[in-house]
């Protein structure tokens, strides 16, 4: 079985986690080393067994920690290439391993596929990752824009951990100026409540069983808007499994990720 965590997510910071056959995986790391050990054990994920850490892109609040927990751990760093060169002068001699839309990377029992997104960094990615238990998580946030790349890559999953970054009208009475709300609602900045919906009911199939709504804002959203835009857009299509809700400061997780029926176990597809 493969867990799944999110140790928090938010403009603040994000990191997921999946566990699989004892071995760990980070997807982002956008919190101090010392937090995301922190918050893992506090969760109870198990680090020690470390395999990498996937980085969707340079900023920050993804991937603050990277550098500090490859050396710690000494595991490589999977991303793309322009984010890595971001990131490069911090890293000291950790190893990279190149992920792109033609570069699957494999780690431990961890297959690594992705595909950019319109999000304002260097080369931002959404990201797939298949264990062999039949299993697919997918983690999409920062997107901007959901393109019929994303839309692809994110198909036929069992769990997917998207943003539900703000509601449309909390974001016009934000008080944030027009140039800060047309760069978070643009397509270089983060998909709302009702794109994420819209989203979902499309990329929606019987497999689906886990959906965690991610980097919600602390100022243009709330958990209740998020969770009720979509979860009725996902009612309208017969979706019959979990919506989790990623907080900025409390860890969600393990949750259970378990194959769709059927699953042809020990191929990575």
């Amino acid at each position: 079985m493969t867990s799944l965590w999110v140790l928090g997510s938010g403009s603040a910071g994000n990191c997921c986690a999946l566990e699989f056959e004892g071995a760990t995986l980070l997807i982002d790391a956008g919190f101090s080393a010392r937090e995301v050990e922190r918050r893992a054990g506090h969760a109870g994920l198990n680090l020690s067994r470390l395999c990498a850490i996937v980085l969707t892109h340079e900023h920050g609040d993804h991937a603050a920690g990277a550098p500090r927990l490859a050396r710690r751990f000494g595991v490589p760093v999977v991303t793309a290439a322009a984010t890595w060169a971001a990131l490069e002068p911090a890293m000291r001699g950790a190893a990279h391993h190149a992920l792109g839309v033609c570069a699957r990377v494999t780690v431990g029992p961890f297959a690594i596929e992705a595909c950019p997104t319109s999000h304002d960094a260097a080369e931002p990615l959404a990201v797939v990752v298949r264990t062999a238990d039949g299993t697919g998580v997918g983690v999409a946030y920062d997107l901007g824009r959901p393109t019929a790349g994303v839309r692809f890559l994110l198909r036929d999953l069992t769990a997917i951990v998207l943003e539900a970054n703000h509601d449309d009208i909390l974001l016009r009475t934000s008080g944030y100026p027009p140039s800060v709300q047309r760069r978070i609602a643009g397509s270089g900045g983060h998909l709302s409540n009702r794109a994420a919906a819209e989203l979902l009911e499309e990329l929606h199939h019987p497999g689906l069983g886990v959906v965690v709504l991610a980097h919600l804002s602390q100022r243009c959203n709330t958990r209740e808007d998020a969770r009720a835009a979509v979860w009725g857009a996902l009612q309208r299509v017969g979706y019959a499994g979990a919506v989790h809700i990623a907080e900025q400061d409390i860890p969600l997780g393990p949750v259970a990720v378990l194959p769709p029926a059927g699953a042809q176990f020990g191929l990575m597809l």
